[in-house]
């Protein structure tokens, strides 16, 4: 391994808790292994030609994932971590999970028969029950288990609070039966859509790497941009982009691209914390950008009650922009620093590529058409597992043997385990909400605060929330907690239901780029051997289009592809027209560079430009074009006397 692969691993082991699991020896790792295998077939089973009642699903689903915390995740950080047989309390808590889920799914249609009344047991194995999920989760993803029991302690400490964020109070019994027995605590959305949409991709994810996708997406990026002025950070951009989409975390991508791309970036002359906020930045992206979205997008459209391909069509250009922003960023820093792209010799052939590895895009492609064609995305997602394996055989040197089969089942199931864990451990959240209304009490006072049809400064409030409660939790449940307690918010406050989740969704992603807890931006900041606040401030400048834009499409949702009935396709390509431009002009601004390096009135008045075009209304567009064509005449005027000072001082 290089120096840069060591300090990934040092650092994906700190921040990611799936990256540091048990290993077993002897016959226990052959049967972890059969049982991850049998785990996934059921997966795949239950979602397609399985006649599996929901509720039944999710408590199988929550099942396998407790049983394989308890078996794979640590008790405490130093721990040993390669045995054969798991520590004593640990068998213990797996032989209480067996109990526990096998009284859940023999006894839960009898309670639901009996209109919901709970015998004594019955508490007892909810209260059980609820102590496992927090040990799971406090292994698998500790800073949101200690949020949801701060939300779990307010169901009951609710009472003393004095003013709107007070409430009556609630029995033991009464939150038992609500986060166990009901249907909108631990059993609800986020395990729902753990046991489907999550697992299914996240398998699918693994799939592609094994096939060589990875390989295939740095390659042909390096034909389609690397001999371009910073060729090897825009690399980054793409490559980081297109990964982190399908792998949902933006810590785990920036660990395994950045190892590639960092080093190449400072070899090329990026400063090491620029090279270090680049892939940062391009990997958090990567959670909402279509067609995968990191699966966050299954869960807006679970959340809306929409189809899926309407979230990914109102994704399309923000993240276009997004990371449109990112490449003309790296851009102009390289022409600002005088910095060339990669030789000739270290660039593969793209005809090459595409005939080695070409075929590898097929799995892709037939996930989109099948999205298209409007089949559900569990569907689809199976589908494109099968066709990741079948197109893997079209050459020989990308063929999946049986042993590549079961590697990539095995990581997919068990990357899946801690985004499950958060997904169930979110349930205690979403159930405090829905059970004490703090949700709409929150609303409330914002609503007070900024009054009515305040829609920038309720959007203010919603963001610094998002931001906050997003820092150092996985893409997905970040979204969830964001959403359940601020989607009303800025519905009350005047957006469309589609402005307001993908506002939230976007903030809650940044949460990974931004001080004081940036997680992804710590781990590039690890392998670049960076200042961690620096390269956390020059991630923020270079993703601020992703802090701009969502209070643009807030008020304005026409770019949101689908979302506002009726527009004009005319009025559509304007405002991507322009909102392209804008994003140039903002990037150009911000790294201090057009035709030339640019002074600090020119800097201003190309930031002015971008947000101007970046507004989707006619007159702002005339404006920032006038803006934008003045600075754009100086820089050729100034750039072309510089030339004839030059020609004649060499003649």
């Amino acid at each position: 391994m290089t120096v840069e692969e060591i300090k990934a691993q040092q650092l994906l082991d700190e921040k990611e808790p799936d990256s540091k699991l048990r290993a077993y020896t002897g016959p226990l790792g052959q049967l972890i292994t059969v049982l991850f295998l049998v785990w996934a077939g059921f997966q795949i089973y239950a979602n397609t030609l399985g006649m599996v009642d929901a509720m039944s699903l999710r408590t199988w689903h929550l099942f396998c994932l407790l049983g394989f915390t308890f078996l794979l995740f640590p008790t405490y950080a130093k721990e040993k971590r390669t045995r054969a047989l798991p520590p004593i309390w640990d068998i213990v808590l797996l032989a209480s999970t067996i109990f526990v889920f096998a009284y859940l799914l023999l006894n839960y249609t009898t309670i639901a028969k009996r209109g919901g009344y709970l015998l004594q047991q019955d508490l007892v194995v909810a209260g059980i029950a609820l102590i496992l999920i927090f040990e799971g989760g406090r292994r698998a993803c500790k800073s949101l288990a200690y949020l949801a029991l701060v939300f779990l302690l307010y169901n009951f400490l609710g009472k003393f609070i004095p003013g709107d964020l007070g409430h009556v109070g609630f029995s033991l019994k009464r939150v038992l039966n609500h986060m166990i027995w009901g249907s909108q605590g631990i059993f609800g959305v986020g395990i729902g859509v753990s046991a489907t949409y999550i697992f299914l991709f996240v398998l699918f994810g693994a799939y592609l790497k094994y096939s060589g996708f990875s390989q295939f997406i740095n390659d042909i990026a390096l034909t389609l941009v690397g001999r371009s002025a910073g060729g090897p950070a825009k690399v980054a951009v793409l490559a980081s982009a297109l990964l982190g989409m399908i792998n949902g975390s933006a810590i785990a991508n920036v660990a395994t691209t950045g190892t590639i791309t960092i080093p190449m970036m400072k070899k090329t002359g990026y400063k090491k914390e620029f090279a270090a906020a680049v892939e940062a930045v391009a990997s958090t992206g990567g959670q909402f950008a279509p067609p995968i979205m990191g699966a966050v997008g299954f869960v807006m459209a679970e959340f809306m009650g929409v189809s899926y391909t309407k979230v990914l069509l109102a994704a399309c250009i923000p993240a276009f922009l997004y990371y449109l922003t990112l490449l003309f960023a790296v851009h102009f820093e390289a022409k600002r620093l005088g910095l060339s792209g990669l030789s000739k010799e270290n660039i593969p052939v793209a005809k090459q590529v595409l005939k080695k590895q070409g075929h590898l895009v097929i799995p892709l492609i037939v996930l989109i058409v099948l999205l298209s064609l409007g089949y559900t995305p569990l569907f689809a997602a199976v589908v494109a597992i099968f066709a990741t394996i079948f197109a893997s055989w079209l050459r020989k040197e990308t063929r999946m043997t049986w042993s590549t089969i079961v590697k990539a089942t095995v990581e997919g199931s068990r990357s899946a385990i801690a985004v499950g864990m958060s997904c169930a451990i979110i349930g205690v959240i979403i159930g405090t909400v829905s059970l004490t209304g703090v949700g709409l009490s929150f609303g409330y006072i914002i609503l007070k605060i900024v009054g009515e049809g305040q829609l920038y400064l309720g959007g203010l409030m919603v963001m610094l929330m998002s931001i906050i409660l997003g820092m150092g939790v996985p893409g997905v449940a970040a979204y969830v907690i964001v959403a359940t307690v601020s989607v009303p918010v800025l519905i009350q406050t005047g957006a469309i239901p589609m402005a307001a989740h993908m506002f939230c969704l976007i903030y809650a992603c940044l949460s990974n780029i931004t001080p004081p807890v940036a997680m992804s931006s710590y781990v590039a900041s690890g392998i670049a051997d960076s200042d961690q606040t620096k390269t956390s401030l020059i991630a923020v400048k270079l993703g601020l289009t992703g802090f701009i834009l969502p209070f643009f499409f807030l008020d304005n949702p026409i770019l949101l592809l689908g979302s506002v009935a009726g527009t004009p396709l005319l009025l559509t390509l304007r405002a991507i027209l322009t909102s392209s431009i804008g994003v140039i002009a903002l990037s150009a601004g911000l790294q201090g560079y057009l035709l030339l390096k640019l002074n600090i009135v020119e800097r201003a008045l190309l930031v002015i430009a971008g947000l101007l075009f970046i507004e989707t209304k006619l007159v702002t567009d005339i404006i920032g074009l006038l803006l934008l064509g003045a600075i754009i005449v100086i820089q050729y005027m100034q750039k072309k006397s510089l030339e004839k000072e030059k020609k004649h001082e060499e003649s």
